[in-house]
């Protein structure tokens, strides 16, 4: 499976092209990516500081290399220094790694450091992640400056008091009018139903924590249906058993 999705991520811009709507696993752990990979939904990973957190102990170049030999697609990963050149060395490290999966992630800032750092990388032909972003405006700015990915919090723009909803839809609707490339990822998920009224609102791409990432193939009704076809089966079974023991006494 991960061999055929590689052509596609070799030729990244072809990939975003054909596939208007992506699925990120929001996770370091290497456990969750194995259960979800078979699913054959996955096409990339996000990571942050609060993720790495979960996954203590482990060496964090190793755990990046070990997802990216996983998924074959971008994996973000967030800057943690502060200052211009303190995050572009930091950047070009990570870039290092492997320059045509890992993804650097860039806070956007309200000093505007973020954007520089963001247009620098951008020069560079690093890949950006713009992220912690909650307005249309910050999205449009990274957008602008260079930025691969932007990165809209869908739940905590809502805890801000403002519509995620209408948010990503005027972001989508000027990047579309644009004709800019970069995509919008929906973060912080926090239920299943986030992730159809992010997709609804236009973001090009979902990443789910694992945890909501497994109850969307779920549905009660669905499970009870299974079910009863199921029992019709086997009654149609049992019912040609039944008349071929009849015809074989006749």
């Amino acid at each position: 499976m991960n061999e055929s999705r590689e052509p596609l991520n070799n030729a990244f811009k072809d990939s975003l092209a054909e596939n208007d709507l992506e699925f990120f696993l929001d996770t370091a752990s290497t456990e969750e990516v194995k259960k979800i990979l078979p699913w054959g939904v996955l096409s990339g990973l996000t990571t942050n500081q609060k993720i790495f957190l979960q996954e203590r102990g482990v060496d964090f170049k190793s755990r990046v290399l070990e997802l990216v030999r996983l998924v074959h697609g971008p994996v973000s990963v967030e800057l943690t220094s502060n200052g211009f050149d303190s995050m572009v060395r930091e950047a070009h490290e990570y870039h290092s790694w492997d320059p045509r999966h890992v993804v650097v992630k860039v806070a956007m800032r309200g000093d505007g450091s973020g954007l520089s750092v963001i247009h620098a990388l951008h020069s560079e032909g690093i890949r950006v992640n713009a992220t912690v972003m909650m307005t249309t405006a910050q999205a449009i700015l990274a957008a602008n400056a260079g930025a691969t990915y932007v990165s809209l919090f869908y739940n905590r723009i809502k805890d801000s008091g403002a519509d995620p909803h209408l948010t990503i839809k005027q972001t989508r609707e000027i990047l579309d009018k644009s004709g800019m490339e970069t995509r919008i990822i929906a973060g912080s998920i926090r239920q299943p139903t986030d992730v159809i009224d992010a997709a609804t609102a236009g973001a090009h791409i979902l990443t789910v924590p694992f945890k909501i990432m497994a109850q969307l193939p779920f549905h009660p009704k669905s499970e009870e249906t299974i079910e009863e076809f199921d029992r019709a089966w086997q009654e149609f079974l049992n019912t040609r058993i039944a008349q071929s023991a009849f015809q074989r006494t006749t």
